[in-house]
């Protein structure tokens, strides 16, 4: 299985040069590492040009003109340039234990997808990762967890294994950390490109991925994700695509009508 990891960015290239350093540090490579970029500066630009020079594994960039809260259609120019079977995809705000790609790549089974989840730090905590540049030795965990969720910081591959079908009831449907077939995504027409600023267009994803006869399973205890602080997104936009959402929910839709498709190559019709 090659796997594709996809990392999703826009104006934060501090958060960003510390979530490189991260997959830098992984033990077991993705197959590739695609940033997708919304229209960042030369600062950003500047972050991801370094880390490529210096990738073990092929990097590629794509990118977007920035026009507001369009995480649906940057993800879609990400899984289009992708060559992976399996695509992970994270925030660029996420720093990754060091057995993240590991953990997903054993967490792959055709017939499902798998929901990761996000651990949040404090704008302390966060401040001082910025700082230090990279997590803990040996994948400890950062200070600044907060909530329950810093239990799951602890790393153990049998409790992830064991814990896969309970956690789907605890742990919500997030973009930031998630994981599909990229024939899957391909069936779907990957995210819909209708959802314009913040909204659920991850949960959207996930229901057609679920109306096309795929499981959802949840990694915890593996997988492990820190998230960084940050202020909230605007929320203009949050009722035009809740609504969006119950229409794909109340259809049982499976392939959304903007989405991957406009991205990937034609095939040639033959007379």
């Amino acid at each position: 299985m090659r796997l594709s990891l996809v990392v999703t960015t826009y104006e934060r290239p501090d958060a960003l040069a510390v979530v490189l350093a991260t997959i830098a540090a992984q033990r077991r490579a993705p197959e590739e590492l695609i940033i997708a970029d919304d229209g960042s500066g030369p600062a950003t630009r500047a972050v991801i040009d370094a880390f490529a020079a210096r990738c073990r594994v092929p990097c590629t960039t794509v990118r977007q003109e920035h026009a507001g809260f369009r995480a649906a259609r940057l993800r879609n120019l990400a899984i289009a340039a992708s060559r992976g079977d399996y695509v992970v995809f994270v925030d660029g705000d996420m720093l990754l234990h060091p057995a993240f790609v590991r953990d997903h790549a054993v967490a792959a089974q055709r017939g499902s997808f798998v929901q990761g989840m996000r651990i949040a730090l404090d704008a302390a905590g966060t401040d001082a990762m910025l700082a230090a540049g990279a997590l803990p030795p040996d994948g400890g965990s950062p200070r600044g967890a907060r909530g329950a969720r810093r239990l799951y910081a602890r790393h153990s591959p049998t409790l992830a294994r064991l814990s896969m079908r309970l956690a789907n009831r605890i742990v919500a449907v997030k973009s930031c950390n998630l994981a599909i077939w990229r024939d899957d995504l391909e069936a779907v027409n990957g995210f819909n490109e209708a959802f314009t600023g913040w909204g659920p267009e991850d949960k959207e994803l996930v229901a057609r991925l679920v109306h096309l006869g795929r499981r959802r399973r949840t990694l915890v205890f593996g997988g492990i994700a820190w998230h960084l602080h940050h202020a909230p997104a605007a929320r203009d936009r949050r009722a035009a695509n809740e609504a969006l959402y119950a229409d794909t929910l109340a259809r049982r839709t499976v392939r959304c009508e903007q989405g991957l498709a406009s991205h990937l190559p034609q095939t040639p019709r033959w007379l």
